[in-house]
């Protein structure tokens, strides 16, 4: 079972891009910036619960 946080983590991500390409073709630089911020957030979040998963796959063999 993938652990929530993988995927809390892509989803984050992929608004991120989304807010940094709408803020790029609408010249906002603070939606772009904000966008910037949630990816790196997201690919944080997503480190986490691969790890997670790692941990929990390592305990069950």
């Amino acid at each position: 079972m993938v652990d929530s946080n993988t995927v809390k983590g892509a989803i984050k991500e992929t608004v991120g891009k989304g807010k940094e390409a709408v803020g790029k073709a609408t010249g906002n630089h603070s939606l772009e910036a904000d966008g910037k911020v949630d990816q790196v957030e997201g690919k944080a979040q997503k480190a986490v619960g691969k790890a997670t998963d790692a941990t929990k796959s390592a305990l069950r063999h």
